[in-house]
């Protein structure tokens, strides 16, 4: 038996706030959900995406504290092209959320740009500028495409 990868977990201080955020990106989250404490999506492709609140988490791990220090994860979203990632980074900036990385197009061949949620969690926005570079044993690829 192998085990198969199924969701990723998100905790929120605030599932309201965090939410609305995830909305603003596109993901179609019940209407209604904002007073639950725990809240799941699935996404494309069968991963769901799952929050629960700080509660939650000390329910069964009550020694548990949020982290502090840096980045441990992200989530990334693709977008059509260049001009959506400046155009969802600057929609989420005016809504009031905190630019980490503003719009720039990186040696890897993307736009790209980093917000975060209301949590602190990076979310990178990305659209490829430049054809998709080879990615056999070797050769160099972006960040988060490993060579197959």
């Amino acid at each position: 038996m192998t085990p198969r990868f199924d969701s990723i977990s998100l905790v929120a201080s605030d599932m309201a706030a965090s939410l609305a955020f995830y909305r603003r990106l596109g993901l179609d989250i019940p209407p209604g959900a904002e007073t639950a404490p725990h809240v799941e999506v699935t996404l494309p492709g069968g991963v769901r995406l799952l929050w629960d609140t700080e509660d939650v988490i000390r329910s069964f791990d009550p020694g548990w504290t949020p982290p502090s220090g840096g980045d441990r994860s992200g989530l990334a979203f693709r977008c059509a092209d260049a001009g959506e990632v400046d155009a969802v980074y600057a929609e989420l900036t005016a809504a009031g959320y905190t630019g980490h990385l503003a719009p720039w197009d990186a040696v890897w061949g993307q736009r790209y740009a980093v917000i975060l949620d209301p949590d602190g969690t990076g979310v990178s926005l990305f659209a490829d500028t430049a054809p998709e570079k080879d990615t056999a044993p070797g050769k160099d690829t972006a960040p988060g495409k490993a060579a197959v």
